[in-house]
């Protein structure tokens, strides 16, 4: 259902939390979704519509990068900021409506791997006479590690969160929940949705699969506090050593890897950002993962030694 006329919602209500947001997110992205998010909200259009709309946006963005004409591509890169503007409406509209799915949380993250995927393909269509198969490998490679870590850089966002607003404030999932979902769930009935869930499914496994330390304290709190008993105390003292990694997060989602897109388009020489894939953006996963498990196996032990 959507919110009633006379409900307002401000700014800073339409935000997951200010922990968890980028500079440019904050002084661009999210002001700009706000606004959309009030248009939609007004045409009665769904947060679920808003994200198909963004991913048609995207998709035609990277198609764009197949061209070798500037002008082409800074189309290209224009369609691609008008997506993430709607990429960031359809979350934020979502808050103001309370229309939440896994659906809707699927193709969120959908928006996000089809405009990439399109964008992998033109550039590899646009230099396959000069590189070959090579070009392929490298995007296939670089693919691979942006889907690991964009998949780290939500599920951290979302731990982070949990510890800030408890279960409801987040979108934290654990997948023997979503499993016994899936398995109620009959494919005569509602087979878009079942097949949704399977995927959400594959991407939660594949979150605990990566993260074994913060997998064992996710189930020392849930015996020791259940899912929203967590002290407060605790609470504040894991959110301190997370909220410097946050940082680490935001620049594996979207907008760092943006712009190492665009300065390579610009600079005629897109298979730069496969390499940036691969070098940076793939350290600060490294970086990231080793210091989060090794923060979330001393909270363990902390837990583990005081009961």
């Amino acid at each position: 259902m959507f919110m009633s006329e006379n409900k307002k919602y401000s700014y800073e209500q339409t935000l997951k939390s200010m922990d968890t947001e980028e500079f440019l997110d904050l002084k661009f992205y999210r002001p700009l979704g706000y606004c959309w998010a009030l248009f939609f909200e007004k045409l009665k259009i769904s947060p679920n519509t808003v994200s198909v709309l963004s991913i048609i946006l995207g998709v035609s963005a990277g198609v764009m990068f197949y061209f070798n004409d500037l002008i082409l591509n800074v189309i290209g890169m224009f369609l691609l900021v008008w997506a993430n503007t709607y990429d960031s409406a359809d979350g934020q509209l979502a808050r103001m409506t309370g229309q939440f799915s896994y659906i809707g949380r699927i193709l969120d993250g959908a928006c996000g791997d089809l405009w990439f995927i399109t964008i992998y393909a033109s550039i590899c269509i646009r230099l396959t006479p000069e590189w070959g198969i090579w070009i392929w490998i490298l995007a296939a490679t670089a693919g691979f590690c942006h889907a690991k870590q964009a998949a780290i850089a939500d599920y951290y966002r979302n731990f982070h969160l949990f510890f800030i607003k408890g279960k409801k404030g987040s979108e934290l999932d654990d997948s023997n929940k979503v499993k016994k979902e899936l398995e109620a769930l009959k494919f005569s009935k509602d087979p878009v949705y079942k097949v949704f869930t399977w995927f959400y499914l594959n991407y939660t496994k594949n979150q605990e699969i990566m993260t074994p330390q913060m997998q064992k304290f996710r189930k020392t709190l849930r015996a020791q506090y259940g899912d929203n008993d967590v002290p407060e105390t605790l609470r504040e003292e894991f959110r301190k050593k997370s909220l410097p990694l946050m940082k680490y997060t935001n620049m594996l989602s979207f907008n760092t890897r943006v712009i190492a897109l665009f300065v390579s388009l610009f600079l005629s020489q897109p298979w730069l950002y496969f390499v940036f894939e691969l070098t940076v953006l793939n350290g600060m996963l490294i970086y990231l993962m080793i210091t989060h498990e090794k923060i979330c196996k001393e909270f363990n032990e902390q837990i583990s030694n005081q009961s």
